[in-house]
């Protein structure tokens, strides 16, 4: 595992509580991970998500893959857990202006200390958030604790590939991303059989870099303006952004970074 010094909960609720999540939504949508629909789609058939479940989704941001979940695949409820009370608010407003509060509710607090019961629901769900968590082994432990037995976590997230990054390139990645550090699919995959859970997919999705290539391209051919006033018009904030998204590429491409997505089951 590649990890960078200094960074914690409190540097990841900073960045989220002011322009970071503009930009981010101007760029991903409402669904602020890879892939947006699609990649919801496909990591809940594979986990067999459907209709009348109860479900968690830890780190859930502003909510829309809960409100995807409720809406596309009928589940029954969803419970929301995000330390960080401005997109949890705002997360609010818009499954209000949804009508989705009477199924879909937010709790402000640490994903790997939620406070909800043991064995309370049929999956655990996120996507694209658990690299901002520094202990990733306590943040599943209390994933399988609130799952019940035989229900499932499924989640993608942003891991290392194969090609291992460089520790140069490791501390300008994490640097840049507010991660503390960054699994790879075999470390997800020993933290989930560590916590009890029978793992059934551990995949590269294959998105990362034909992604951030359209990322690149809405910012320079059309999202420019939109881009620069979320930085408050300042030209060097944003050469910083889209040099920070063509590295990315560049990792992706050179099969150091990867969206993977893991399903596993709670034996």
């Amino acid at each position: 595992m590649k990890s960078i010094a200094g960074v914690g909960l409190a540097d990841v609720v900073s960045a989220y509580s002011g322009p970071q999540t503009e930009f981010m939504q101007l760029l991903f949508g409402q669904q602020l991970h890879i892939g947006g629909m699609k990649a919801s789609l496909d990591l809940a058939e594979r986990a067999g998500i459907k209709s009348g479940l109860i479900g968690v989704d830890l780190c859930c941001c502003i909510g829309a893959g809960m409100r995807w979940l409720v809406r596309s695949r009928e589940v029954a409820s969803m419970t929301g857990v995000d330390a960080t009370e401005a997109v949890v608010e705002h997360g609010r407003r818009l499954t209000r202006e949804e009508g989705l509060e009477d199924r879909v509710r937010f709790i402000v607090a640490d994903a790997c200390h939620s406070g909800l019961p043991s064995d309370s629901a049929d999956f655990v769900w996120s996507e694209d958030a658990w690299c901002y968590v520094p202990d990733k082994p306590k943040l599943i432990a209390e994933a399988a604790r609130i799952v019940r037995k035989g229900g499932v976590i499924a989640f993608t997230d942003w891991v290392e590939g194969p090609a291992r990054l460089s520790d140069a390139e490791a501390q300008r990645f994490l640097g840049m991303m507010t991660f503390a550090n960054v699994e790879d699919i075999a470390g997800y995959v020993r933290i989930l059989s560590d916590s009890g859970c029978e793992v059934r997919v551990a995949e590269d999705t294959g998105r990362f870099a034909s992604h951030f290539e359209l990322y690149l391209n809405m910012i320079e051919m059309q999202l420019g303006y939109d881009v620069l006033r979320t930085v408050a018009f300042r030209t060097d904030l944003m050469e910083t952004l889209v040099e920070g998204f063509s590295f990315l590429g560049e990792m992706a491409r050179a099969g150091k970074i990867a969206q993977a997505r893991f399903v596993a089951r709670r034996m």
